[in-house]
């Protein structure tokens, strides 16, 4: 079945997320798998994503980067997939959507390419420094089982994965707050058929080149 949702990724990229995220919104989609050397450096890609970097997707004659967008997007381009905010859920959903998208995203980074924040010098960066970061991070899961509290949404999607990861290659601490969420963010079907997928994209990759 032909779908209007083309998703433009490599499975060794955060385009991860957006795979996790189309698998949750449960609509067909066109899969476009670009190599780092090549594919994303393309004239017809970079007419896409001018940054040459993936995930990017299209819909209805419009391109949207960047994951946390990408999940907001379809959270509302789909909404009975009911993985946008409700009333009560919407400050919650919006805050740390975007906190994950920047501080933590920044902070993580950084840590990962060897910048420290000096001290006195905080004000000068958008997150202050890592370990007010990664504090704060996790008192936002504190006493809740999902970013907005019971309910599963679209920045759980982000929110989740950023944790995952960080769980994962070690870039944020192994607190039991982290564990707990992430333990219940990768029960879900959604979530084990996206890596499964990507899980397998990978596998012929590496056979394709050995």
């Amino acid at each position: 079945m032909a779908s209007d949702v083309q998703f433009y990724t490599n499975p060794m990229s955060r385009g991860q997320i957006v795979r996790w995220m189309l698998e949750e919104v449960g609509v067909p989609y066109g899969t476009h798998i670009l190599g780092y050397d090549n594919g994303m450096k393309s004239p017809d890609y970079l007419a896409i994503n001018p940054m040459g970097k993936v995930p990017a997707i299209t819909h209805g004659g419009k391109v949207v980067t960047e994951c946390a967008a990408i999940c907001a997007y379809l959270a509302d381009a789909f909404p009975d997939a009911g993985l946008g905010p409700r009333a009560d859920e919407r400050a919650d959903y919006y805050r740390w959507l975007f906190f994950a998208a920047g501080p933590v995203e920044a902070a993580v980074t950084n840590r990962a390419v060897g910048f420290v924040v000096e001290p006195g010098r905080e004000r000068m960066v958008g997150y202050g420094n890592y370990d007010i970061t990664v504090d704060t991070l996790e008192g936002a899961l504190e006493g809740r089982d999902h970013i907005c509290g019971e309910r599963f949404t679209a920045a759980d999607v982000y929110v989740g994965s950023q944790i995952d990861w960080g769980l994962q290659f070690g870039s944020l601490p192994d607190r039991p707050a982290f564990k707990a969420y992430a333990e219940r963010l990768r029960q879900r079907e959604t979530y084990r058929r996206a890596r499964e997928i990507d899980n397998e994209l990978i596998a012929q990759m590496q056979a394709a080149s050995s």
